[in-house]
């Protein structure tokens, strides 16, 4: 029997978000590169533009760090170090109210008061913060700790937006923001009223309700959830999250309504011209 391969830990992950990482990922990607050629052209880079590097005075705000992170639009399961990052800037400390938060309250209510708006910030620069990333890279606590401070936060508001990498990507057990935007939607609440309650931009939600239609579609069709998960490359977590709404949906008028517009406006209109011919 092989040995189990090691589980990668929370070190490894962040090895795999530093520049050095980025840049190889993208000439790998790029330029098809090998690892031995990357690595090669990473040290000529280094030694032609690390002493340019770092003269120019920060026209940051103060109180901002700039972390590395996944890119948002990056899939559950795929190994870490292929994934695309994004360099985001994040406003950790907002100055005298942030002081005076920390004077009155102390250092764990200012974590809860930020960790929402530090998610939400890496969101908008297209990135997305893990547990690790608050932990080692902003924040300067234990994982533990943060896993504390957000069990406290979404205990105090179950649909708090915290869009965190393991909920947003359907790595988690915490209820997604897919779910939830899906389930606004037929509420019917319109794109824009979404967008600012979720903090997603219209792009990303309309991926979401797409993906939701698809698997109605597909599931009026009698084809099973594993399969559904398998022909959309979505989790089998989501799609039975999608599959409750829909079920939902048949004692709710409201949601039946809008559900049947989202259908119909999802399904593509048949055409009356004939097929063009081949010509010999």
């Amino acid at each position: 029997m092989g040995s189990k391969r090691p589980k990668r830990t929370e070190i490894d992950r962040l090895s795999v978000k530093t520049l050095d990482d980025q840049f190889l990922t993208e000439i790998q990607k790029g330029l098809n590169c090998s690892p031995f050629e990357s690595e090669a052209v990473l040290s000529v880079v280094r030694e032609v533009f690390a002493p340019l590097m770092g003269t120019q005075p920060s026209c940051a705000p103060p109180g901002t760090m700039t972390v590395i992170a996944v890119d948002a639009d990056e899939p559950a399961g795929k190994p870490l170090a292929q994934c695309r990052k994004r360099t985001v800037s994040l406003l950790v400390h907002r100055g005298t109210e942030d002081d005076r938060l920390l004077h009155e309250s102390g250092p764990e209510a200012f974590r809860r008061a930020r960790i929402p708006d530090l998610c939400q910030q890496a969101l908008s620069q297209g990135a997305l913060l893990t547990r690790e990333d608050l932990a080692y890279r902003i924040l300067f606590v234990s994982p533990r700790t943060i896993s504390r401070d957000l069990h406290t936060l979404r205990g105090a508001d179950p649909q708090a937006s915290i869009p965190l990498r393991g909920t947003v990507q359907d790595i988690g057990p915490v209820l997604t923001h897919r779910v939830q935007i899906v389930r606004l939607a037929l509420q019917g609440k319109t794109m824009t009223q979404i967008c600012q309650r979720m903090h997603h931009s219209p792009a990303a939600v309309a991926n979401y309700l797409s993906t939701f239609t698809r698997c109605a579609q597909l599931h009026e069709k009698e084809i099973t959830p594993s399969q559904i998960a398998f022909l959309l490359d979505r989790s089998r977590g989501l799609i039975d999250s999608y599959l409750d709404l829909l079920a939902e949906c048949r004692n709710d008028k409201t949601l039946a309504y809008h559900l049947r517009e989202m259908l119909r406006l999802g399904t593509p209109k048949k055409t009356t011209r004939r097929p063009r011919e081949v010509l010999a």
